[in-house]
């Protein structure tokens, strides 16, 4: 069962807000997207979803809801570092 707040605590909770400046948090059945400011490559909004493997996808997305990349298949202890990887935003110290 998919739950926003599982998913927000993995990426580091309240450090991870804190560091990245994720904000307008939006919960939806199976997905939790996100605003983050200044991140690289215009990135502005994440989605995080969960698939049928009980693994997460992960949509790197524009202000404007163009899509910049996907990636697939990760594990619930490679969410930040596929964040930071794509984002260049730190979600911890």
């Amino acid at each position: 069962m998919f739950s926003a707040e599982t998913v927000l605590s993995q990426l580091g909770g309240r450090k991870f807000i804190v560091m990245t400046g994720a904000k307008n948090f939006v919960k939806g059945k199976n997905y939790i997207t996100f605003k983050v400011p200044k991140a690289m490559n215009s990135i502005g909004y994440i989605k995080i979803e969960i698939n049928p493997l009980d693994m997460y996808n992960m949509t790197f997305m524009t202000r404007n809801g163009r899509i910049i990349k996907i990636v697939d298949g990760i594990y619930w202890d490679q969410l930040q570092q596929v964040f930071t990887e794509n984002t260049g935003l730190y979600t911890h110290l």
